[in-house]
């Protein structure tokens, strides 16, 4: 494997690293004002009975995206919940192939490591594409939908497909592929904070606090079956 010039040195690490530096620092700053505000205090009077609890509520709440069957929107649109899972699934293989490159670049050696990740991102890539139609196309989609949220998934899907093509991480034709990867990956990282991808930041926030009081109420977790006795 060539030694990296110290063009794609600078990209692959230095730039790297003060675009991470970046985002953590607004991050912090947008948790700072974040916790500015407490949350409401309850109003009614537990209700839960022994079946909920605030407890019970936080975790299946926290994990109420691995369990599609629990809610309605994805038990009747299960392939829309597939399309999620296998295309942030490509968004942490591409992060994950950010540190591989410059860190453990042998790892890039074996043909199934490279095989998998391209298979990955490939349909990550793919369902990207299907996203963004269904977003052009879908007319609810088009009123919902914002300038942000356009740009947003065109920037992903694009670097999921750059990532795609750099994961053999092959030199011997030139290093414009993985310089491309990098500057993309830099300014997706620096972009992200002030765009709608950022949301994952509230979510385990947001979650937190709808479980609590949903598990107050004996609202969470979901009953099935017929209520019991009071």
């Amino acid at each position: 494997m060539n030694e990296p010039s110290a063009h794609l040195h600078f990209a692959s690490h230095r730039l790297q690293e003060v675009a991470l530096l970046f985002m953590a620092v607004v991050y912090t700053i947008r948790l700072i004002w974040y916790f500015r505000f407490p949350a409401a205090q309850e109003r009614q009077a537990p209700t839960g009975g022994g079946w909920s609890t605030p407890d019970k509520g936080i975790l299946f709440s926290l994990l109420i995206i691995a369990t599609p069957w629990e809610m309605e929107s994805t038990r009747k649109r299960w392939f829309l919940w597939c399309q999620f899972v296998v295309f942030h699934l490509g968004v942490a293989a591409s992060i994950a192939l950010s540190f591989v490159i410059p860190y453990l670049p042998k790892l890039l050696t074996s043909t199934v490591v490279v095989g998998g990740l391209q298979l990955i991102l490939g349909l990550a890539c793919l369902v990207g594409v299907m996203r963004l139609v269904r977003r052009v196309g879908n007319m609810h989609m088009r009123a919902i939908s914002s300038p942000d949220d356009y740009f947003s998934l065109a920037l992903l899907t694009v670097w999921l497909g750059i990532a795609a093509a750099t994961a053999p991480n092959n030199v011997t034709r030139g290093e414009g592929l993985q310089l491309t990867y990098f500057y993309v990956t830099a300014f997706f990282l620096m972009y992200v904070p002030f765009s709608k991808i950022s949301h994952y930041l509230y979510y385990p926030f947001t979650r937190y606090y709808l479980g609590k009081s949903f598990g107050r109420r004996g609202l969470f977790p979901i009953r099935r079956g017929p209520e019991p006795q009071a």
